[in-house]
């Protein structure tokens, strides 16, 4: 408690607690953010819902797809909301992104590669505790399962995964099938030199995103080739924070629906299960929502 009220104190907080418990009891906030470990996600999410708080809780929405279908249904009978913090989605880069590829700019989608890895020295973090549900693929991995999903506007029908494991896994490569044939793979990594980079291809050209999960408040630029021809795309600027809580804010004043439905969380979740499982028993893994 002495911690939390120095804290607060600096800070200008008017209230500060000792316990989650408390927090969640004492009728002095409308809302919830839950960046909590992975692994408290939808306990702690749920225990807010239960008490008439809309939360919105940091990716990945849960630690598993069994734990993100009972977030929902908690939300459902209680009519409280909640929704996923995937803020990158927010930039206005990507409402650009989807119209060009909506007016077939690159012809037809055929395939999608993203990267986002970074270096954990210290593996007494969050992302290298299994404890914690931490693991490349759940800390930032989780972003390129999204954006795959996001590009292509349907869901895997099937995926393949490969990984270096210690504690968690440090190192892994995806596969993911989409109807249509839209193949998209994806390296993540937590024992990488960092790398943030996404292409996507189509018969007639091709996009490159080279700051996809941080475009830019100012101006955001991506490359778009189409045969011989190329040129690059300018788009806003934007926090994409603080849209994505300008979202919520209206879910939770106006009862508007979130931008993205929580069924889309549920979703990146069970792709991510099958992309585990599959690295686990070395084989194609069917997709299960």
């Amino acid at each position: 408690m002495a911690k939390a009220e120095a804290w607060a104190a600096e800070h200008g907080v008017p209230h500060a607690y000792d316990s989650y418990e408390a927090l969640l009891e004492s009728g002095a906030v409308d809302a919830i953010y839950n960046p909590l470990p992975n692994s408290l996600h939808a306990e702690w999410t749920i225990k807010a819902l239960e008490k008439g708080l809309p939360v919105l809780c940091e990716k990945p929405f849960a630690a598993t797809a069994g734990e993100a279908r009972d977030v929902v249904r908690v939300s459902e009978r209680t009519g409280v909301p909640v929704a996923e913090a995937f803020m990158y989605r927010f930039h206005p880069m990507y409402d650009r992104l989807l119209q060009m590829l909506g007016e077939a700019a690159i012809g037809r989608l055929t395939s999608i590669h993203s990267q986002f890895t970074w270096f954990c020295s210290d593996r007494r973090e969050i992302p290298a505790s299994a404890d914690l549900a931490g693991g490349a693929l759940m800390d930032v991995g989780c972003y390129c399962v999204n954006l795959s999903r996001l590009v292509t506007g349907r869901e895997p029908l099937r995926v393949s995964a490969f990984e270096r494991r210690s504690t968690v896994d440090d190192t892994l490569f995806g596969l993911m099938e989409f109807p249509g044939g839209v193949l998209a793979s994806f390296e993540t990594s937590i024992e990488n030199y960092e790398r943030h980079r996404v292409e996507i291809a189509g018969t007639e050209g091709m996009i490159v995103l080279d700051r996809p999960w941080n475009p830019g408040d100012d101006e955001a630029r991506f490359t778009f080739r189409r045969g011989s021809w190329k040129d690059t795309i300018a788009t806003p600027g934007a926090n994409r924070f603080q849209r994505e809580v300008e979202d919520f804010e209206r879910v939770v004043r106006n009862g508007a629906p979130p931008r993205w439905p929580i069924a889309d969380a549920v979703a990146n979740m069970a792709a991510i299960d099958a992309l585990y499982v599959s690295a686990r028993e070395g084989r194609a893994v069917a997709v299960l929502l």
